[in-house]
């Protein structure tokens, strides 16, 4: 595929940073698709396992000097994963897009090879004339299986509220046995979500886990409130009911404190 492209690209005499497209079938035959005259969408990946700052390189191109490097100088190493992060609700046929204000957003800038291209920041408006995008992921590892760890690690990491967003599905998508063993086509999605998605389904374990951590964080925050107040602060407590919500289903929890020793109650 990389020969027929620079062929493509020698028969029209073309002298820039372009992307040829191919379609592959299930006998490893492709098809040429489209070829984009611009910075594919997905430069980061190249840029991520070549070291090379591809922005710059077009850029000299375009000022009339030759490209700094031949193909067979230019390594390839490790693996490197994109994702990008819509203002989409995946409950509705896999993201229909979502208007709104972000009126909370955190990046997961501290992780390290994770990189996050974005053009918005907390307070932006995502409005229905443009393209809903908050920002494109990419992590790096040595491995295929380092790159999705430190994609699942990094999507975990995002806080974004005001909008609906797609990370819900993203990540599904990049933690299916499926994808992790690479059997993927342009019939994923359908194929593995025949009746649309409908998030993450959480065993029966997995809730309760869920739910007496999320009552254990309550009352911790509580008592540490307590504590600043001093003097001030109500009478001590012992006894919490609480109604903890997970998903759209409410729930209620009761927590008891003895001494140094709490007991959830679901």
């Amino acid at each position: 595929m990389g020969e027929q492209a620079v062929q493509l690209a020698r028969a029209v005499q073309y002298s820039s940073a372009g992307t040829v497209e191919f379609l592959v079938d299930s006998r490893k035959n492709f098809y040429f698709l489209e070829m984009n005259t611009r910075l594919q969408v997905e430069h980061p990946i190249t840029e991520c396992i070549t070291g090379l700052d591809l922005v710059e390189q077009m850029i000299r191109v375009a000022k009339g000097f030759k490209l700094q490097h031949k193909q067979e100088d230019i390594p390839i190493n490790g693996w490197a994963i994109e994702s990008r992060v819509y203002a989409e609700d995946p409950y509705k046929s896999f993201g229909l897009p979502s208007i709104g204000r972000l009126s909370q957003y955190q990046e997961p800038l501290n992780l390290r090879n994770v990189r996050v291209d974005s053009g918005i920041q907390e307070g932006s408006d995502i409005s229905i004339y443009y393209d809903p995008m908050i920002s494109k992921l990419v992590t790096y590892g040595a491995t295929r299986a380092e790159a999705l760890a430190k994609m699942e690690d990094a999507l975990d990491n995002y806080v974004i509220r005001g909008v609906t967003h797609n990370i819900p599905l993203l990540r599904e998508i990049i933690t299916h046995p499926r994808f992790v063993a690479g059997d993927v086509s342009t019939g994923f999605l359908p194929e593995v979500y025949p009746d649309g998605f409908k998030g993450h389904q959480l065993d029966r374990g997995r809730r309760r886990e869920l739910l007496a951590s999320a009552a254990a964080l309550y009352v911790t925050a509580e008592l540490r409130s307590q504590k600043v107040l001093g003097p001030q602060s109500p009478v001590d407590r012992s006894r919490w009911e609480l109604c903890v919500e997970l998903g759209k289903e409410l729930h209620n929890v009761s927590v008891t404190k003895s001494g140094k020793t709490f007991t959830v109650s679901l």
